[in-house]
Order: structure tokens, then C-alpha cells, then sequence
């Protein structure tokens, strides 16, 4: 006998959720009705909603929706990472921050989220060698989000910006999982050096609004950075660092404090 049962690939517990929470939205909303259809309900999974919504809000005089398309479908064929650190971002976003509601928000309304997903396009044509083509999507997500991530720089799964505005990341950064961050952070560099100059996130950390992180620095797992600390030195784990310039000012207060979203010191 035949076995009915569905295959583990055509079962997406985020991308069923976020389909029904699309049919509520419409119910509520009936006006949202055709920007809900064409970004979700339209599409039979969420790589190929992000696909939509990169190339609807990467388009311009320059670069039309259908070449955009065309790439963020690539590469989302090509790398199936893409669709599953959507997932976890998605999921991180939901889960940390108090204005989000459901998982259908990020995806239609946070900048936040669009401009992780559209850089991640952007650092898979990075990767194929097609850097002017990266820098273009760079450029855009610049424009439109107020987030600029050099498509070089590495940033892992579960990442979670709040708010997003004027967010800076580095060429040779590198951001670990499970990360949040508030708006105005920059993970720069020191000055006009060339080469790996930029810091070194590592997974579970906390960095509070206006935060900055400079230089070819390491950030231990599972710190906090408070709000308009400037960081200039390598950080233990799970420390909470304050101040211009930033020093330890104590434990991290909690195992995840990415997660806890506790910035109080």
C-alpha cells in the first residue's frame, strides 16, 4: 500500500502559521487584502514570499523586480540555508521582540528583518564572485532599510534587530547565532587599516542601542553590550560591558541575554 503520509519536506511549521496568520490578517483588515495575498498567500513557500518582498522593495529605475527575482530565487534554489536562517530570524524575531505579534509581522512591516533577509541575498552573490551585483543589493538595502551590512561580513542564524535604524556592519565582520541587536549599532573599524579589521561577534550576545564595536575585536559569547558603549578590547563571555570606552562592569546576568532582551544594568 502506498504510504500517504506527507514527506518531511512539505511540512513548514513557520510557513503554515504564517499563512494562517495572512487569512486572520485579511479578516481583520480587509483593506490589507491584496498586499497580503501577493506576498504571502500567492506564494506556496516562504522562500519564495522573501523572493517577492526582496524584489518589491529592492526595485528601482536601476533594477527591476523581475531581474531581482530572478536572483533571490536562485539563490534561495541554490542554498537552502537561506530559507532555514529565515526561519530562525523569523522565529528570534517573534520570540524577542515585545512589539511583535505574530510571525507574519516581520515579514510585512519590519525593516529589521527585510534588511537581514535581502543581505543575506546579497552575501550569497558575494560568494559566487558576482561582488557588483552584491554591492548593488548593498546599496539598496542602504536606501531603502537604513541598514548598511557589507556583503562580506558573516552573520549567522536567529538574528533578531530591533528597530534597525542606521545599523553598520563591517566587511570582515562576523556576527555568531542567536545575536540581538537595537538601532545605531555599528561594528566598524578603527580607522584606514585594510585586511580583517572589523569585530568578531560571538553567538548569544546582547549590544544595546547606539552601541559601538571597533576594531579586529572578539565579543565572548553570551555578553551584553550596553546602550552607547564604545567597545574597543576583546570581552570575556558572558560579561556585560559598559561605558566610552566600554569596561566590564559585571556578569552577563542571565545564561542568554540575547534572548532575555534584559538591558538593564
Amino acid at each position: 500500500m502506498a504510504d500517504t503520509r506527507p514527506k518531511l519536506s512539505t511540512i513548514d511549521p513557520v510557513w503554515s502559521r504564517i499563512c494562517d496568520e495572512a487569512v486572520a490578517a485579511i479578516g481583520t483588515e480587509p483593506l490589507l487584502g491584496g498586499l497580503v495575498h501577493s506576498s504571502i498567500l500567492h506564494h506556496p513557500s516562504l522562500e519564495r514570499a522573501l523572493a517577492y518582498r526582496f524584489s518589491l522593495k529592492l526595485a528601482s529605475g536601476e533594477m527591476s523586480e523581475q531581474i531581482l527575482r530572478e536572483i533571490a530565487d536562485e539563490a534561495h534554489a541554490s542554498d537552502p540555508s537561506l530559507g532555514h536562517a529565515a526561519r530562525a530570524d523569523v522565529t528570534a524575531v517573534f520570540e524577542r521582540d515585545p512589539a511583535c505579534h505574530r510571525y507574519l509581522q516581520p515579514i510585512l512591516f519590519f525593516k529589521g528583518f527585510q534588511a537581514v533577509q535581502a543581505y543575506r541575498i546579497g552575501h550569497w552573490l558575494w560568494q559566487q564572485g558576482r561582488f557588483d551585483m552584491a554591492y548593488f543589493v548593498q546599496m539598496r538595502v542602504s536606501e531603502v532599510f537604513g541598514v548598511d551590512i557589507h556583503p562580506a561580513a558573516r552573520i549567522g542564524r536567529g538574528i533578531m534587530i530591533d528597530h534597525a535604524h542606521s545599523i553598520v556592519i563591517g566587511e570582515t565582520a562576523v556576527v555568531g547565532d542567536n545575536v540581538s541587536m537595537l538601532h545605531s549599532v555599528t561594528l566598524g573599524g578603527t580607522g584606514k587599516e585594510d585586511g580583517d579589521r572589523h569585530p568578531k561577534i560571538g553567538n548569544g550576545v546582547l549590544i544595546g542601542a547606539g552601541a559601538k564595536v571597533l576594531g579586529n575585536i572578539h565579543i565572548g559569547h553570551c555578553t551584553r553590550i550596553a546602550a552607547g558603549s564604545v567597545v574597543l578590547q576583546d570581552v570575556p563571555p558572558c560579561k556585560t560591558v559598559a561605558g566610552v570606552p566600554a569596561r566590564v562592569v559585571g556578569e552577563a546576568g542571565c545564561a542568554t541575554p540575547s534572548l532575555t532582551m534584559d538591558q538593564v544594568v
